[in-house]
């Protein structure tokens, strides 16, 4: 998924390193926040795949500022190819969800009025 992180986020990863049991690739967003990608090739199944119904990780969201910066990031997606649900409003908020190539789901979120 690396390539695929690298293109969404537009820079390359501030640590990318192979430990031998397991890699780890890690970006830092704005804000300080950071994104680490972690493959585990000697204990994970090729064929196993996400499932947002199991234990575990539901999605993850990342904060934008306004409404406006989420037609901007579905902008990005288009630009990339990368399939997504569209920019969409709830009295809670606005959303736009999004999967990595491994299948992890993925959200823009901006809270309501923004």
């Amino acid at each position: 998924s690396k390539p695929w992180y690298e293109a969404l986020i537009g820079a390359p990863p501030v640590l990318d390193e192979d430990t031998g049991p397991w890699r780890h690739v890690v970006w830092a967003l704005p804000g300080g926040t950071l994104l680490g990608i972690h493959e585990h090739p000697s204990r994970t199944d090729s064929g196993d795949a996400f499932n947002e119904y199991r234990i575990g990780l539901d999605h993850v969201a990342f904060s934008c500022g306004s409404r406006a910066e989420l037609v901007a990031w579905a902008e990005r997606l288009d630009e990339l190819g990368y399939r997504h649900g569209g920019v969409q409003d709830a009295h809670y908020g606005s959303g736009l969800s999004f999967r990595d190539p491994d299948g992890n789901a993925l959200e823009f979120f901006a809270p309501p009025g923004s």
